[in-house]
């Protein structure tokens, strides 16, 4: 064999190991940021179940949310008081570190939802809600900030379909937990609704605590993590993320390197198509009992267990659409089949005569627009570079998300029941426009693409970087 042979024998075996050493270090990655991400994300599901659970009890008579739209008010504040707070919030995980942050938030986020069940008019449940905006404001891009900048651009999508997964599973069994909660009625001179508020706020508390320990910083701080990452780790993590974007290290913080992102038009793009998606999540996360009750005629607690089977069906999609596109570095397709998914869903819901088709309808519904969560993080993820822009970014679809809960909290209306046919429409309709900017987008990446290819243009301020789409 001749030198030149063996030389290339060693570099090749030396690469092999460099990749398994990569890939151990991004499975340790996995298992201590995926899990307490899925678990942090899924408070906001978490709420949401436990507001849309009570809302088929003797709460809404109990608080005077039964009268006009207030009940709908209560979910809308929510959402404007998260919104307000995005962009702060998210900077703040930057400057703060996310120990410090998450641990803070979450135990804050448990301990407004455990004092929710001591409350007695509708006055004090709007206050606890605008509490829980703020608190929860910085969960959601700060925890897509975090995630973005540990993993590639091509492992991003299934990183995001596992913090989905983790929401789901948690906000399914919640479902279940609500249930179980429910038939407390009366014990210890408290009301159903009150008790899954207090058992699920001294949860939040205690991951809250947990938090601190648990989570990890990001790759260029990772070595001071809790046992976490050796600092010759920390570097292959890092060197990974470099190689792949050249955006470990962010650049010093001021107004000017926050403001200028906002004249990228992608931005807009992206939170629009957020805020098309949160239409339906909203409508299917906050109401889908009372569709249940209302829509379908079952009883409170049939509505309150039958809501939990769509959120275990949707881990499937979600995992099986996230791979895909990773392994194939595909984003677009993917989001038009969720979209398209959807939309059959919807229809099912709406048009279908048979109960048991409009409930398999809520199946369908509820795995695309999960699937489709993950698939547009994945999507504006893999296309922009730079920590600041990151943080801006999740910051901006995460507003736009919240605004897009806005609207869908007043799209499902008492009194369509049972076809809620506003619902179905305006969830058909966003879909459609959430293709059209898709393949916008497409189209513009093919063509910075194809100028990159040809030396005619730099994509995203970084030498080499091509769009994903």
């Amino acid at each position: 064999m001749s030198i030149k042979s063996l030389s290339s024998t060693q570099v090749s075996d030396e690469r092999k190991e460099s990749l398994r050493e990569e890939k151990r270090i991004r499975l340790k990655v996995d298992f201590r940021l995926c899990t307490i991400a899925g678990l942090l994300c899924s408070l906001n599901l978490l709420d949401s179940g436990i507001i849309s659970a009570a809302s088929v009890t003797s709460m809404l008579h109990d608080l005077g949310l039964d009268q006009g739209n207030r009940y709908s008010v209560s979910i809308l504040i929510f959402t404007v008081a998260s919104v307000c707070f995005q962009l702060p919030a998210t900077i703040a995980v930057r400057i703060l570190g996310p120990r410090i942050f998450f641990s803070v938030v979450t135990f804050c986020f448990g301990l407004i939802t455990l004092c929710t069940a001591f409350i007695h008019t509708w006055k004090e449940m709007i206050l606890m809600r605008v509490l829980l905006g703020i608190a929860m404001s910085g969960i959601y891009p700060g925890l897509a900030l975090l995630i973005s900048s540990w993993y590639r651009r091509e492992e991003l999508q299934l990183r995001f379909a596992f913090l989905q997964s983790g929401q789901l599973i948690v906000l399914a069994t919640g479902g279940i937990v609500n249930y179980g909660l429910n038939r407390l009625h009366g014990n210890g001179e408290l009301k159903g609704w009150q008790w899954m508020f207090l058992v699920q706020g001294l949860f939040a508390c205690v991951v809250g605590i947990a938090t601190y320990w648990w989570i990890v910083d990001f790759p260029e701080h990772s070595s001071q993590s809790f046992r976490f990452l050796t600092k010759e780790e920390a570097h292959i993590a890092t060197s990974r993320i470099q190689r792949d974007r050249a955006d470990v290290v962010p650049a010093p913080f001021t107004a000017k390197e926050i403001l200028r992102h906002f004249l990228d038009l992608k931005i807009y793009g992206f939170a629009a198509s957020f805020f098309l998606l949160n239409l339906v999540s909203t409508a299917l996360s906050y109401f889908l009992p009372i569709i249940l009750q209302s829509g379908m005629g079952f009883s409170t607690n049939e509505s309150i267990l039958l809501s939990a089977p769509p959120y275990y069906y949707a881990v499937i999609p979600v995992v099986l659409s996230s791979f895909v596109g990773d392994k194939y570095r595909l984003r677009g397709p993917v989001i038009v089949f969720n979209s398209l998914c959807l939309i059959a869903g919807f229809i099912m819901l709406g048009f279908a005569d048979q109960v048991a088709v409009r409930y398999v309808g809520t199946y369908l519904a509820t795995g695309a627009y999960v699937s489709n969560w993950a698939a547009l993080n994945g999507y504006q993820a893999s296309n922009i570079t730079g920590q600041w822009k990151r943080a801006v970014t999740a910051a901006a679809v995460t507003a736009c998300n919240g605004l897009g809960g806005v609207a869908g909290s007043f799209i499902v209306r008492q009194q369509e029941a049972p076809r809620y046919m506003t619902a179905i429409w305006v969830s058909i309709s966003s879909h459609i426009f959430i293709i059209c900017i898709v393949a916008a987008f497409s189209t513009f990446f093919y063509i910075a693409n194809s100028k990159q290819t040809k030396g005619r243009k730099i994509i995203e301020e970084t030498e080499g970087f091509r769009y994903t789409y």
